[in-house]
């Protein structure tokens, strides 16, 4: 997301596939050959060597697909190595900017709606390293268990929706800022734009264009967003309940934009930016938009995670956002700045399971888990 743009996050896939369980687990041939006749024992001892070769072949088989399966998990987790870090320039966040009324179509959150008692005191001003590879980010940890009860509210109901959102940010303030303030980060939470239909905002409109996901926008740091757009989707692009009617798949997505805005405020945003102008070429910049955008899917898997106990998200839950997170991303005929569907779901497995945020350094992860 170029500062001043809107950074919106992948598009859902097709409607998923039909229950596997409802396949055939062996689809019938095509043809089936005809078999000689034959009799007595030459029929038995036929029989005999026939199943024989089959138990044989059988074995290789077997043999074959095992040792393919262990050697490539699409969705194994990434070793990423423990960070360094050294001395850099000292990083002062620019000011939040202030914001207009008349640009923000819907409430927008400022500090004042955070209580003193869930917020970490600030820590003493440190030298912050802002680089991609050993941000003083990756200091802070894991996020910590976060008491977020979300209840039961419809995705199509733009009230309940909304009231979600705006509920569940506060959780996410209250791990983020907690965890960041203690490095001695200085934070402040987003704001959020959200509507019914369609609007406006610092970053021009919401949705984008075509487009049914929400967006981040670096400017005002405020999360803008259609609810409507969202569960349903627009035009050709399906919504979100389309891939899960549950509603822990569109606040995992705000917990992506979220995520943005950890990047911002930590500097991450501003360093990955500055060596996407120095980029020379069209696919070094996709690439680097690539583990931005895979990094903030891994930050809200982790935020996920702080509240899996009292949101909550149960065993089944988790597996519907993994199954979420295989259908949202970089499909053909889009331009590849998001990631794969398989690398989606590799890093919102790898922030959800292991729950660190130098467990989402994407900028140390080979080029291949960030395609």
């Amino acid at each position: 997301m170029p500062p001043g743009g809107p950074a919106p996050y992948g598009r859902p896939a097709p409607p998923p596939p039909p229950d596997p369980r409802q396949r055939h687990a062996h689809p019938p041939p095509q043809w089936q050959p005809q078999r000689p006749r034959s009799s007595g024992a030459g029929a038995i001892v036929g029989g005999i060597l026939g199943v024989f070769a089959l138990l044989v072949v059988g074995l290789v088989v077997m043999s074959a697909v095992a040792k393919k399966s262990l050697r490539s998990d699409p969705v194994s987790p990434v070793a990423i190595p423990l960070p360094t870090f050294d001395s850099r320039p000292s990083y002062t966040p620019s000011p939040e900017p202030t914001r207009s009324a008349s640009a923000e179509p819907s409430r927008t959150t400022t500090s004042s709606d955070i209580s003193e008692d869930t917020i970490a005191p600030p820590a003493r001003v440190r030298t912050l390293n802002t680089t991609l590879e050993n941000n003083t980010l990756y200091r802070t940890g894991g996020l910590p268990r976060v008491n977020c009860p979300a209840g039961s509210a419809s995705i199509y109901s733009h009230s309940q929706l909304k009231a979600l959102i705006l509920r569940t940010s506060k959780c996410m303030d209250r791990g983020w800022s907690q965890i960041m303030r203690k490095q001695g980060i200085k934070w402040h939470p987003p704001g959020y734009a959200l509507t019914a239909t369609k609007g406006r905002g610092a970053c021009g409109d919401f949705p984008s264009p075509g487009s049914m996901v929400p967006y981040y926008c670096p400017r005002n740091t405020t999360i803008y967003a259609s609810t409507r757009a969202m569960a349903r989707g627009v035009g050709n692009s399906g919504g979100y309940g389309s891939i899960t009617e549950w509603h822990g798949g569109v606040i995992s997505m705000m917990a992506h934009e979220y995520g943005h805005h950890v990047q911002q405020l930590s500097g991450l945003s501003d360093t990955w930016w500055q060596r996407s102008l120095r980029s020379s070429s069209r696919s070094g910049k996709l690439a680097l938009s690539r583990r931005f955008e895979l990094q903030a899917t891994c930050f809200g898997a982790m935020f996920m995670r702080s509240v899996s106990a009292s949101y909550p998200v149960t065993p089944a839950r988790r597996n519907t956002l993994y199954y979420f997170y295989s259908r949202v991303g970089d499909w053909p005929g889009y331009p590849r700045d998001h990631g794969s569907p398989a690398n989606n779901n590799r890093w919102f497995r790898q922030g959800y399971e292991k729950n660190k945020a130098f467990q989402c350094n994407t900028w140390l992860a080979p080029s291949s888990s960030t395609s």
